[in-house]
């Protein structure tokens, strides 16, 4: 749900690309997105937790063994997302949700907010490169090229994944420090 006066309206740029990823593996069913009076609401499948949640829940610690079965069903989700011509750019912990009911054993990505095409679906052809760019996406798990502002492409998406894996693993990313502090990079 969000306010028609707020100053960004995502909520329908968000339904479009999740009505574009309909039927895909990882992807949320979405029931309906629009306007209904002083409001624009995104309606989709009931799910369970996000990963945060369950790492949270677990200690702050996963398995050698629960981090690789999670590995394997995120990169699924990512191989459609990008077969499909998107990048999401905000890969974290917070956007993997467990399904429920007869999904119950998967992953599903959420949060579209951020996420762009990275090609032309029809020509494939690939954004061009840009610097200059804004840190698009949640420090902690940004790639170093997100963090240098360079445009963003599938292996930013993959390298924040890998920082997300490392993070179930040790319980805490090396750099969060730093991020705490203030410090740069």
């Amino acid at each position: 749900m969000e306010e028609l006066k707020s100053m960004h309206h995502q909520l329908l740029y968000e339904g479009k690309i999740y009505q574009s990823l309909q039927g895909g593996i990882g992807i949320p069913t979405m029931y309906w997105c629009g306007q209904e009076g002083d409001y624009n609401f995104l309606v989709m499948e009931l799910l369970g937790n996000n990963l945060e949640e369950l790492f949270v829940q677990c200690g702050n610690k996963f398995s050698l063994k629960t981090v690789l079965m999670i590995a394997d069903l995120i990169l699924s989700d990512l191989e459609y997302f990008h077969f499909k011509s998107y990048i999401h750019r905000d890969i974290k912990p917070e956007n993997f949700i467990l399904g429920q009911g007869k999904r119950a054993n998967q992953i599903l990505i959420i949060d579209f907010g951020l996420s762009k095409k990275y090609r032309d679906p029809k020509t494939f052809e690939h954004i061009s490169f840009r610097d200059g760019k804004t840190l698009i996406g949640t420090t902690r798990y940004a790639s170093i090229n997100c963090h240098k502002g360079y445009e963003q492409s599938r292996r930013d998406d993959l390298e924040s994944l890998c920082y997300m894996l490392i993070y179930f693993l040790k319980g805490k990313l090396p750099w969060i420090w730093k991020i705490i502090k203030g410090y740069s990079y």
